[in-house]
C-alpha cells in the first residue's frame, strides 16, 4: 500500500457493553415480538405445505434434521452457560488471589507481526502492549517481526517519544522472505537465542490487534494457578472500517466464536488458539520442532503431493498444542479489538476470508481427527468430526426444499422460508447473550453465514492446496500451470460435481422424492441377465 494513500482512521476501543434492560429494551423486545408475529401469519398462510400428503415425509426428514442440528447447538449454549456462569468465575478470582498475593511472571514477551499497516493502528496496538506491560509492572520485551522499515521507524519512535520511562525493549527481527509463517519462525528463533526462560510466558499478537485493558493481566495468574495451562485465548471484539452489513456479520460472528469457545473450554480444550492475540508458556514455543511446524507446516495429499500452508499459522500452533495433550483455555475477559479495514468488494472479501477460514479447517481438522478421542477429551473430538459433517448437512435441507418446490408443491419453498426464519431467530436468540445489541439482522445474516460456509467448505475440500491471503501483500499458492495442474484441476470439478450430485440424488432418495432403481434396471445397465 503506498503511503500517500494511507488515510486517517478512528480506532478508539469499544468500552460500552450493555447488559441487561440496557440491552434487552422495550424497542428492542417490540422488534423481536413483531418479528415472530410475521413468522406466524406467515406460517398459518401455508399451513398444509408441511403435511400434505406427498410432502409430509421430506417435513419429517427436516425436522429431523434440525432436531440434531439445534440439540447440538443447544448443548454448545448450555455448556457455554455453565463455564461462562460458574467454571470460569472461580478460575478468575482463585488468579485475583494469586495477583493480589504478589505472584507476577519474570518477564513478558510480545511476539507481533506487522505489514505496512496503517498508522493510526499500530500506534494504538504500541500503546495498548505499553499500557498492559506497565499494569503488570514487569520487564516487557516487543519482539517485531518486521517486513517494511517504515513499520520499525514508527513503532521505535513512539516508544522513545511517549514510553521512554517504561522497562520495554524493542527487539527488531527483519524477514528475509515473505510470510507472515516465516516471519514468526525467525522471531521465535531469534527467542531462543535470546534470555527466554520457560516459565516466561509470550504472547503472540497481530500488528491490527489492539489490546483492551487488562487484556494480558486476566490471563497472566492462570498460568501460576495451573502449572499445565500451555495456552489460552481471548476475546475479540471487531472494529469495522467499512460496509454496515460487513461490520454486522462480523459481530454475529464473534458472537457465535464466544458462544463456542466457553463450550470448548470446558473440556480444556479449544479449536483454535487466535493468532490475533494468544497467551503461551515459553517453555514450548523455543523448541525447534514447534518453530520448524510453525514456519514450514505442510501437508501431504494424494491430488495436489506435498504443499506448504500458506496462511493459518494459529491453526498449527494449536495443532502443536493438541498433539502434545496441552491444556488450553479461553479467557473470556480478556478483550482485544480487530480492526478489519474493508477497502473494495465487501461481498469478495467476504468470500476471501471464508475459503481462507475454512481452508485452515479443513487442512488441520482431518490431522487433528486423526489423533483419536484418545489424545484429546472426546467432545472436543467430536467436534473436528461435527465440524467435517457439518457443511454437508447444513446443504441438505434447502436442496429439499428446492427439489420439493419443484416437484411437488410451488408454495413449499415460502413454508420453508418461514420455517428458516423461526428457526435461525431462535438460535439468535442465544447468540444476543454474546452480542453488544440486539440486531435483527442476525437471523438472516445467520442463515447466508451458514450457507455460503458450507458451500466455500465443499469447494474448498477438494483444493486444498489453493490458497490467497488478501492481507499480506495478496499472497497465493496452489496456483500451479502446465498439464499436470491442468488435470489436478480437472479431478477437483470432478470429484466436486461427483459428491454434490450423490447429495443430491441421497437427499432424494432419502426423502422419497425419487424412487430408487429397480432389480432390472440395474441388472439391465450391468448386462446382467434378468
Amino acid at each position: 500500500m503506498s503511503r500517500s494513500l494511507q488515510q486517517d482512521f478512528n480506532v478508539d476501543e469499544i468500552t460500552h457493553q450493555p447488559k441487561g434492560l440496557a440491552k434487552w429494551t422495550p424497542f428492542a423486545l417490540f422488534q423481536i415480538s413483531l418479528y415472530f408475529g410475521l413468522c406466524f401469519v406467515g406460517l398459518t398462510t401455508f399451513e398444509n405445505v408441511f403435511f400434505s400428503p406427498a410432502t409430509k415425509q421430506i417435513t419429517f426428514v427436516i425436522g429431523i434434521l434440525g432436531i440434531w442440528r439445534y440439540g447440538w447447538w443447544f448443548t454448545h449454549a448450555v455448556r457455554a452457560w455453565i463455564y461462562g456462569k460458574f467454571v470460569y468465575p472461580s478460575m478468575r478470582d482463585a488468579g485475583k488471589k494469586v495477583w493480589d498475593d504478589g505472584w507476577r511472571p519474570r518477564h513478558l514477551h510480545f511476539m507481533m507481526t506487522t505489514y505496512k499497516e496503517h498508522r493510526d493502528i499500530t500506534e494504538k496496538v504500541i500503546r495498548s502492549i505499553c499500557r498492559e506491560i506497565r499494569d503488570a509492572g514487569v520487564p516487557g520485551t516487543i519482539w517485531l517481526g518486521s517486513g517494511d522499515r517504515f513499520d520499525e521507524d514508527l513503532i521505535s519512535n513512539l516508544l522513545a517519544r511517549e514510553w521512554s520511562d517504561l522497562d520495554v525493549t524493542l527487539h527488531v527481527v527483519r524477514q528475509n522472505q515473505p510470510g507472515k509463517r516465516l516471519a514468526i519462525g525467525l522471531v521465535l528463533r531469534a527467542m531462543s537465542r535470546g534470555d527466554v526462560e520457560d516459565d516466561d510466558l509470550i504472547i503472540f499478537m497481530d500488528g491490527d490487534f489492539i489490546l483492551a485493558k487488562n487484556a494480558v493481566g486476566a490471563c497472566l495468574p492462570l498460568f501460576k494457578l495451573y502449572p499445565d495451562l500451555q495456552a489460552c485465548t481471548t476475546d475479540e471484539e471487531v472494529l469495522c472500517i467499512g460496509p454496515r452489513w460487513i461490520a454486522n456479520w462480523l459481530t454475529m460472528r464473534f458472537a457465535q466464536r464466544r458462544l463456542a469457545m466457553q463450550s470448548h473450554s470446558l473440556s480444556g480444550r479449544v479449536l483454535t488458539l487466535t493468532g490475533r492475540m494468544s497467551v503461551f508458556r515459553a517453555n514450548h514455543l523455543t523448541k525447534l520442532k514447534f518453530i520448524r511446524l510453525l514456519e514450514a507446516d505442510h501437508l501431504e495429499h494424494w491430488l495436489w503431493g506435498k504443499f506448504r500452508f500458506l496462511s493459518g499459522d494459529d491453526k498449527s500452533t494449536w495443532y502443536y498444542m493438541l498433539q502434545s495433550g496441552c491444556r488450553m483455555l479461553y479467557v473470556p475477559d480478556a478483550m482485544g479489538y480487530t480492526v478489519e479495514v474493508i477497502e473494495g468488494s465487501g461481498m469478495d472479501r467476504m468470500v476471501q476470508n471464508f475459503r481462507r477460514w475454512s481452508g485452515n479447517m479443513l487442512r488441520n481438522g482431518s490431522r487433528a481427527l486423526a489423533l483419536g478421542p484418545g489424545r484429546m477429551p472426546f467432545f472436543i473430538w467430536w467436534c473436528l468430526l461435527d465440524q467435517r459433517v457439518s457443511m454437508w448437512t447444513m446443504l441438505v435441507s434447502p436442496v429439499l426444499a428446492v427439489c420439493t418446490t419443484f416437484l411437488y408443491d410451488p408454495y413449499y419453498i415460502f413454508g420453508y422460508v418461514v420455517f428458516i426464519c423461526i428457526t435461525r431467530m431462535l438460535l439468535s436468540l442465544f447468540l444476543y447473550r454474546y452480542a453488544r445489541k440486539v440486531d435483527l439482522s442476525y437471523p438472516f445474516i445467520l442463515y447466508f453465514n451458514q450457507l455460503i460456509n458450507a458451500s466455500v467448505k465443499v469447494y474448498c475440500i477438494f483444493r486444498l492446496s489453493k490458497q490467497r491471503w488478501s492481507n499480506r501483500g495478496d499472497q497465493r499458492a496452489g496456483e500451479g500451470d502446465g498439464l499436470l495442474a491442468t488435470l489436478q484441476n480437472l479431478m477437483a470439478s470432478y470429484l466436486t460435481l461427483l459428491y454434490v450430485t450423490m447429495l443430491f440424488v441421497g437427499v432424494c432418495l432419502m426423502a422419497g422424492l425419487i424412487e430408487p432403481p429397480s432389480g432390472l434396471m440395474i441388472a439391465h445397465v450391468l448386462g446382467l441377465p434378468a
